[in-house]
């Protein structure tokens, strides 16, 4: 399902300026575009507006258009946009509902709440609960678990309802490195699934692993998109907010010394192949 942004910009309630400035942004359905940038540079805000709580949780002032699956976000309700985007915000804490006592029941609110039969939600659940490897723990109450655990379990939520776009606003920002392996190897499994994935992200080593398109954004403006290699390789890149993985730095370092000549890889298993090569072994 595409996600097409048709020159946004958005305002929130109060502020003396956009969060976004005519923001333009095409997610061709089954890609995995990464948004990057600075804090405030209106990623999360995007992410938002994709899921529709722009504008229809925080109001404020919209122009422009949001289109996902060709239905625009300002004319679905906020039930109609769940069944079609889900989304998983930065702290895992906040995403538990505390109405429930179990791992299980978490996953099942959603779709209890949508009146989905009850054989076919105990399925669904299963299977997102399996999916994300939480199954073991699915009589354990949401706040016994771990903070990488109850990010996998916020995933495992909006897997149940089986949205085509799912939605990831940084993720990872509150996971130590296990956590974000984790949920990165989640990611990259949806991926392979033909889900269509909108993530922001900081933490470049999994963008530049991951993603098919990145899209660079300052000031609520988009400044770049395209493959990760084109943005990520941009000589202004630090400029605007975005430190590139040190693997590609060194390989960058390397070919302005003139000691490389190919490609900047975009895994460290690639920067070291090339490493190799110029050191002859």
């Amino acid at each position: 399902m595409d996600i097409v942004v048709d020159s946004l910009t958005y305002t929130y309630p109060g502020q003396p300026g956009p969060a976004l400035r005519d923001v333009s942004l095409e997610v061709r359905s089954g890609e995995l575009c990464c948004l990057v940038g600075a804090n405030g540079a209106g990623k999360s805000t995007l992410c938002c507006a994709v899921a529709g709580f722009v504008p229809h949780f925080y109001r404020g002032e919209m122009y422009g258009a949001v289109l996902v699956g060709g239905q625009d976000t300002v004319q679905s309700t906020i039930g109609e946009l769940a069944r079609r985007v889900g989304i998983v915000f930065q702290n895992p804490f906040d995403q538990i509902t505390g109405a429930t006592l179990t791992v299980f029941a978490e996953v099942a609110f959603g779709l209890e709440n949508l009146g989905t039969p009850r054989e076919e939600t105990v399925a669904r659940v299963e299977g997102a609960l399996r999916r994300v490897g939480l199954w073991e723990v699915r009589d354990r109450s949401p706040f016994e678990l771990s903070g990488g655990q109850q990010q996998r379990l916020a995933i495992a939520s909006v897997l149940a309802m089986d949205p085509p776009v799912i939605v990831l606003d940084e993720a990872t920002s509150q996971l130590d490195p296990s956590g974000t392996r984790e949920v990165w190897q989640i990611v990259a499994n949806l991926y392979e699934s033909g889900k269509t994935l909108l993530v922001a992200e900081h933490k470049m080593e999994y963008v530049a692993r991951h993603a098919t398109k990145v899209v660079l954004m300052e000031g609520g403006r988009v400044v770049a998109s395209g493959p990760p290699s084109e943005v990520l390789g941009r000589d202004d890149l630090e400029a605007h907010g975005v430190g590139r993985p040190p693997f590609m730095s060194v390989v960058r370092a390397l070919r302005e010394k003139g000691l490389w000549d190919g490609e900047v890889p975009l895994t460290l298993e690639g920067a070291a192949e090339v490493l190799r090569k110029v050191s002859g072994r």
